[in-house]
């Protein structure tokens, strides 16, 4: 299934994108895609619901209206750096030997058409796409890498939107130049892991203003989905509706020899084969 958001920021209202792209509203069925209905096992009981035609009949959305985050806001936003070797490299850092963990804001979340606001007194605001994965049941001190698989809700395209010099250049944790508001837009939709595996390997594809600048392949992760999740749940809790962002591959502005950071006019395009693909225009902070 494809889990949808649709409405104005505040006002989504939850649905199933149908294979004909109706937008099935199922407000009836559940109040939101939060932690709630990701622990409540809001999932299976849409895919009944999805295999049994019932969702099929229910009132279809306007197909033009705003698409939110396919989730709503996440108690925690867990992000893995440095991921993928090649990142690290034109970094300038190893390659980790653990992964390296980070949070995002919760607040950063927004819809994956929604405008990138460059904060005030930046000068050097970046990208990076991502898979996401949304956690579907309490990640505690897992096991092993292969019970992480049973807690994953499903996958969603990201855009871990960063501003260097607060991340790098102003002391402390990178948290500084990871939070600025709709630094995390999100979707189109949520893929649930019946329809989408990324164990074989997916394309990821970043475009500003036309101009190619990120390609990778969720194959070059240099630590996979449920290694991550096992190894995050050693340190924190993961609770239903959380976020994590697995790292981006290469071609991010800072590994430039000299850097095209964003700024306000830039169009940010990016996508991941079956996730879908956003797009958003980046606007000076109010």
């Amino acid at each position: 299934m494809r889990l949808i958001r649709v409405g104005a920021p505040g006002l989504e209202v939850p649905a199933v994108l149908g294979v004909d792209g109706a937008r099935h509203d199922v407000s009836s069925l559940t109040a939101d895609f939060d932690a709630v209905f990701f622990a409540s096992g809001g999932i299976a009981d849409l895919r009944a619901r999805w295999d049994s035609g019932d969702i099929a009949r229910l009132p279809a959305l306007d197909p033009q209206a705003r698409l939110g985050s396919p989730i709503a806001r996440p108690g925690n936003v867990v992000c893995a750096g440095l991921n993928y070797a090649d990142h690290a490299a034109e970094s300038g850092m190893p390659i980790p030997d653990e992964p390296v963990l980070f949070n995002k804001a919760p607040n950063t979340v927004v819809g994956p058409n929604d405008d990138i606001r460059i904060p005030r007194g930046a000068t050097k605001a970046d990208y990076e796409v991502e898979l996401g994965v949304v956690i579907g049941g309490e990640c505690r001190y897992l096991s092993s890498p292969e019970e992480a698989w049973s807690r994953i809700a499903g996958y969603v395209l990201c855009n871990d939107v960063s501003e260097r010099a607060f991340q790098i250049e102003r002391g402390g944790q990178w948290v500084k130049g990871k939070s600025a508001e709709t630094f995390n837009p999100c979707g189109p939709w949520l893929v649930t892991p019946d329809e989408f595996d990324p164990r074989p390997g997916v394309g990821l594809w970043l475009d500003v203003n036309g101009q190619p600048r990120q390609r990778g392949n969720t194959r070059e992760m240099i630590f996979g989905v449920d290694v991550l999740v096992h190894y995050i749940s050693q340190f924190m809790v993961m609770d239903p509706g959380d976020l994590l962002d697995t790292g981006t591959p290469p071609g991010v502005a800072m590994g430039m020899a000299a850097p095209a950071w964003l700024e306000a006019g830039d169009v940010v395009t990016l996508g991941i084969d079956g996730l879908g693909e956003q797009r958003s225009t980046c606007v000076p902070a109010p």
